[in-house]
Order: structure tokens, then C-alpha cells, then sequence
């Protein structure tokens, strides 16, 4: 004799595994299926998502203090290493709630409240939607102005050997 599976589970009969009443195995076997189990979420995901949100935000020159920066730079010459869009962002998560900090640098000319503003809403916006989680403080650091005259950190190009 073969099993399918299907005859020896109780209250469930073969004819709800048809698809007309699939709906109603999920509600039989604990609950709705997007609370069966656990997710967790990785600081560095939220992290991404809090540097890309602060990034697209109009009157934000960059992520991180000019030191950070500056060894961020080094680091990505390094080959095989990649852009971090996390520079400047340090969050703590928890199960349901998470805190954002980040340093930024404004360009000239643009009001920082504002800016810092539109930063908070971006980001709160973002990671909210995309994890879940309640976001209970942005905090914001204004480390340096972009001056239109001061040069960017050239990027050299990538040695070939």
C-alpha cells in the first residue's frame, strides 16, 4: 500500500488538495502562511538601505567624515573590493525596531534643517517599507559643507598587472 501523504493526516481530506479550497489548508495548519517561522534582519541590510535612501536626497554631497571617507577610498582601490554604500551609517537592530545614525556631508548653499529633514523621511520611509521594522530615531551628524571651489577625491583607475 502507498501513502500520499494525504490519508493519514487528521481533518485534512484529499479533496481540499484539489486548489478548489487552497486557501483553507493554510488557516488548518496554524495560522496564515506569512507567520509561520522567523525572519531576521542583518544590520548591515539595514545599513544599505538607510546609506542608498540618505544618498538619493537632494543636498547630501556624500556618507561619512572626511577620515572615513578617505580610507574608504583607499580601501576601494584595493582590487576586488567594492563601493560601500553603508559608509557613514551605524544602526541597532532589534526584533521589531531599529535606530539609524549618520554622518553626512551637505553641499553649499542648501538649508542643513532642511536637508537633515528630507534625510530623516527618506530613510524612516525606506527602511520601514522594505524591513518591517518600526525605525525609532534617525540621528543625523553634519561632518563637513562641500564647498563648490574644494576638489573631489580623485579616483584612480584600476591597475592592470
Amino acid at each position: 500500500m502507498t501513502d500520499t501523504g494525504q490519508q493519514n493526516r487528521p481533518g485534512i481530506s484529499g479533496a481540499e488538495f484539489t486548489g478548489a479550497s487552497r486557501k483553507n489548508v493554510g488557516a488548518k495548519r496554524g495560522g496564515e502562511r506569512g507567520t509561520r517561522g522567523r525572519t531576521t534582519i542583518a544590520d548591515g541590510v539595514v545599513e544599505k538601505i538607510a546609506g542608498m535612501a540618505a544618498r538619493d536626497v537632494v543636498g547630501v554631497h556624500a556618507l561619512g567624515s572626511g577620515m572615513s571617507r578617505a580610507f574608504g577610498a583607499a580601501r576601494e582601490r584595493v582590487p576586488g573590493a567594492t563601493k560601500s554604500v553603508s559608509r557613514g551609517v551605524k544602526v541597532e537592530v532589534g526584533e521589531s525596531q531599529t535606530a539609524v545614525d549618520l554622518e553626512i556631508v551637505v553641499d553649499y548653499g542648501v538649508s542643513i534643517t532642511d536637508v537633515a529633514g528630507a534625510v530623516r523621511e527618506s530613510v524612516i520611509s525606506a527602511v520601514e517599507w522594505m524591513t518591517g521594522l518600526e525605525v525609532v530615531e534617525v540621528n543625523i551628524a553634519v561632518s563637513d559643507v562641500k564647498l563648490p571651489d574644494e576638489e573631489e577625491e580623485e579616483e584612480e583607475p584600476p591597475r592592470l598587472r
